[in-house]
């Protein structure tokens, strides 16, 4: 449980120090989420905590809108941590929006479940509404695979709860 503890500290940190502190727009985010990962899998799911920083001051215009990047990590109650880079991107509706993101990265199955190869891909969708300026909630689900890189690819789904705050 230490070692958890350490690591998820860690890595806010990074994200924390790694964002500028005075900002005139509200493009840096830090989202914080729990939920449950590899839902599906009766034998193997396993509550997850996780915290990601989105960067919408390095976008990039494409026909599927702006991307922009997303770095994160997230750790479950069996150890097992994915420390990830991709991109996301946003389609607000009012106050409801709908971030899609591609992220690939590295997997440990610490004592949870054996993806099959440390390289992962996952794709995720999130729903969020505005509470106020800056500031969102949401739910999210999301897919890890391999692609079939390793000898096997069981994948994982994950759902999860998400506060959203801009500065």
């Amino acid at each position: 449980m230490k070692i958890k503890l350490k690591l998820l500290t860690f890595l806010i940190g990074i994200l924390f120090f790694n964002v500028p502190a005075f900002s005139d727009e509200k493009n840096n985010g830090i989202n914080f989420y729990t939920g449950m990962f590899d839902f599906s899998d009766d034998g193997k799911r396993s509550v997850l905590y996780g915290v990601e920083h989105q960067n919408e001051n390095l976008y990039r215009d494409t026909i599927f809108g702006k991307i922009s990047p997303v770095t994160g990590a997230m750790i479950t109650q069996d150890a097992a941590t994915y420390i990830y880079t991709g991109v996301e991107t946003n389609y607000s509706f009012g106050k409801l929006n709908i971030t899609p993101s591609f992220t690939p990265g590295l997997y440990n199955k610490g004592d949870g479940k054996d993806l099959g190869h440390p390289l992962e891909f996952k794709s995720e969708v999130q729903m969020s509404v505005d509470l106020s300026e800056g500031t969102n909630l949401g739910l999210s689900y999301n897919h890890v695979s391999n692609a079939s890189l390793g000898d096997k690819n069981p994948g994982a789904n994950s759902y999860m709860f998400n506060f959203l705050k801009k500065f």
